[in-house]
C-alpha cells in the first residue's frame, strides 16, 4: 500500500486546474448583459463618448470598465468605423 505512485494524480489535478482556469477565462470574456444594461450602456456612450468606460460602469452596479468596453467593442466597434 505504501508503494502507490501519486505522480499521476498530481498531474491530473494540474490538468483539471488548467481546464478550470480556461473555463473561467472563457466565461469572463462572454459576460451577458440584460436589456436594461444594454440600453443604459448605449445611452451613456452617446452622452459621454468613447473611452469613458469607467464612468459608464459606475452607473451599472457590479460591472467593471473592462466588461463594458469589451461588450461595446464586440457589438458596436465595426459600426462606428
Amino acid at each position: 500500500m505504501d508503494d502507490i505512485d501519486h505522480s499521476s494524480s498530481s498531474s491530473s489535478s494540474q490538468h483539471v486546474s488548467a481546464n478550470s482556469t480556461e473555463q473561467v477565462s472563457n466565461r469572463a470574456s462572454k459576460v451577458e448583459f440584460s436589456e436594461d444594461e444594454k440600453t443604459l450602456i448605449s445611452r451613456m456612450y452617446k452622452l459621454v463618448g468613447d473611452s469613458r468606460w469607467s464612468l459608464i460602469a459606475g452607473r451599472i452596479p457590479g460591472r467593471t470598465a473592462d466588461e463594458i468596453e469589451k461588450y461595446w467593442t464586440s457589438r458596436y466597434s465595426s459600426r462606428n468605423e
